[in-house]
């Protein structure tokens, strides 16, 4: 077991991936979206089928999606997603967040 002390288990953990939570922007109609949906549904799955999807979901809100993005960091997920057709076209807002492993969990390995 490693020797890790409880402060090294609270810092912050290595960025492994990106979430990005895409809203429709207000004012932006059904019609304006759904114009570019098959332009964006495939660019999506080449994202998915090169590695860099790792996950998505629909919000269940309707306003949007979540994306889990196999990136290094916030930079290359915003390089990724403002290539998307709704990107481009202004219709959405990204929020993007920086996850990584639960680092908690390394006061499991500690020894007591």
């Amino acid at each position: 077991m490693a020797d890790t002390s409880p402060a090294q288990a609270q810092a912050a953990s290595p960025t492994t991936g990106v979430m990005v939570i895409l809203s429709v922007k207000p004012g932006v109609t059904r019609e304006q979206v759904m114009a570019v949906m098959p332009d964006e549904i495939r660019q999506t799955v080449q994202l998915y089928l090169n590695g860099k999807v790792r996950e998505w979901y629909s919000r269940s809100d309707g306003r949007g999606a979540v994306f889990l993005l196999d990136v290094k960091d916030v930079i290359e997920g915003h390089a990724i997603m403002d290539a998307l057709p709704l990107a481009k076209q202004d219709l959405i807002d990204h929020e993007y967040i920086a996850v990584g492993p639960l680092m908690p969990l390394r006061l499991l390995m500690t020894k007591p």
